[in-house]
């Protein structure tokens, strides 16, 4: 039996312990003298090192399990860093976008309040967890094109979506390139329309509109973000919701936290002062405040032990970000001795992006087949993905409401239906060396040679 003098010291050998563990076992060896052509090129992966796992190990021997003490520490330093008033960690990066439009659908926000047969303005070339929740509250997605080479919103038709049952513009920036968000807020704006921002694969990404530049996920009224492991940084599962507007504060913490009416943090009774004052609904006069629910919601809280690997990686995530830039900037430039043959992926003007992926498209009339292409980059071991669902209408998820008024459609999704079948990507993670993204270009240069 070890003779600790205390927990603290027990804790610091434990940790150091661990950091040997990782030095001998998982740390990884990336370099130009042990990567070989044909090696396996993830489209993305995890970068971390001893610290995560040091974190990781001191939130366990808490015990505590679900939100603590990293999971505060996690909230406070990521909203002073993407700077806005308010962020709070949920499950996953879908949550965070069902909690994010959940909360525009409470009574408390008046007229404004997104109710059943009202119509949110989004895109069907995307992820689909941006859309889901318009469905799963009997809203009305209404979907227009998007532009290529940007891959996002077509600006251009949001006039001819509007109509009188419009309350929000809910859409993703895509693979970190930002949206056109001058023309999407200055449209929210003058509407009085919400403004979700699904951020979860551009984090870190920046924009400017006018004097003033933001990062993405803080000009609408709500930001998403997801910690998955492909994403710009993990959690292992995790995502986040943030806004600087109070009252959405508010309703995202009840929306979380089983759609209850009190505040008081998990773990801590009476922290309001008045657990047993009140009258609630039809319930008795000073009913248990703690068991009070002015919302249907639900349980989406994250874990300690995932917030504490979170709380590793934002500090080393200002580097993450300047790597998969240098990694775009450099399969970019490898890629345009073929631009003849595909088209090449370009920042929305007024951007600096945070890469998420690098996007090609065959362009059409070269007689191409992109699953030619895509399977001959997987057969020399680089891992490709399509950009999501394509067109989403077309899934077996539309079978039983495609054709009818669940939804609606402006204009022909001309650049949605080609990018379904002309467009993949592949990955910048910051794992990536130069030299893997040279041989990743090599290789994405024979494939559309061959």
């Amino acid at each position: 039996m070890a003779n600790w003098n205390s927990e603290a010291e027990a804790r610091e050998r434990i940790k150091e312990l661990v950091a040997d563990y990782y030095h001998d076992f998982k740390e990884p060896i990336e370099s130009k003298e042990n990567f070989k052509s044909g090696d396996r090129i993830s489209y993305a992966s995890r970068v971390y090192d001893e610290k995560e796992m040091q974190s990781l190990t001191d939130a366990m021997l808490d015990f505590w399990l679900t939100t603590g003490r990293f999971s505060d520490e996690f909230e406070k330093k990521f909203a002073e860093w993407i700077d806005v008033k308010h962020a709070h960690l949920v499950n996953s990066g879908s949550s965070a976008n069902l909690i994010a439009f959940s909360v525009l659908t409470a009574q408390e926000l008046g007229e404004r309040q997104i109710k059943r047969g009202d119509e949110v303005i989004t895109v069907a070339c995307g992820f689909p967890t941006t859309v889901t929740p318009i469905i799963q509250y009997g809203a009305i997605p209404v979907f227009i094109d998007v532009t290529v080479p940007q891959y996002n919103i077509d600006v251009t038709k949001l006039e001819s979506a509007l109509s009188s049952k419009t309350k929000a513009v809910m859409v993703a920036h895509t693979l970190g390139n930002p949206f056109d968000l001058t023309t999407v807020k200055a449209f929210c704006d003058k509407h009085d329309l919400w403004l979700i921002e699904d951020n979860c694969d551009a984090l870190g990404s920046r924009y400017t509109i006018g004097d003033e530049t933001r990062f993405t996920g803080t000009w609408g009224d709500i930001g998403t973000s997801s910690f998955y492991p492909p994403h710009h940084m993990t959690m292992g599962e995790g995502g986040c919701v943030y806004t600087n507007d109070a009252k959405l504060n508010r309703l995202i913490l009840s929306y979380r936290d089983w759609g209850r009416d009190c505040v008081c943090p998990s773990g801590q009774d009476n922290f309001c002062g008045r657990r047993y004052e009140g009258q609630y609904g039809e319930l008795p006069q000073g009913y248990d405040h703690k068991y009070v629910y002015s919302h249907f919601g639900y349980n989406l809280k994250v874990t300690d032990l995932q917030a504490a690997v979170g709380v590793e990686q934002l500090k080393k995530f200002p580097s993450f970000i300047k790597r998969r830039q240098h990694n775009w900037e450099r399969l970019h430039k490898a890629l345009e001795s073929v631009q003849n043959k595909i088209i090449l992926p370009e920042p929305v003007e007024n951007s600096e992006p945070s890469w998420f992926g690098f996007l090609i498209s065959i362009k059409p009339d070269t007689g191409i087949a992109r699953n030619d292409v895509t399977k001959f980059i997987e057969d020399h071991n680089i891992q490709t993905r399509l950009l999501f669902s394509g067109n989403l209408i077309k899934h077996p998820c539309f079978d039983q409401i495609r054709g009818t008024d669940a939804y609606r459609v402006v204009g022909e999704l001309e650049s949605t239906e080609y990018i379904m079948n002309n467009t993949f990507w592949v990955g910048v993670y910051p794992g990536m060396t130069d030299e893997m993204i040279d041989y990743m270009a090599k290789v994405i240069i024979d494939a559309v040679n061959q």
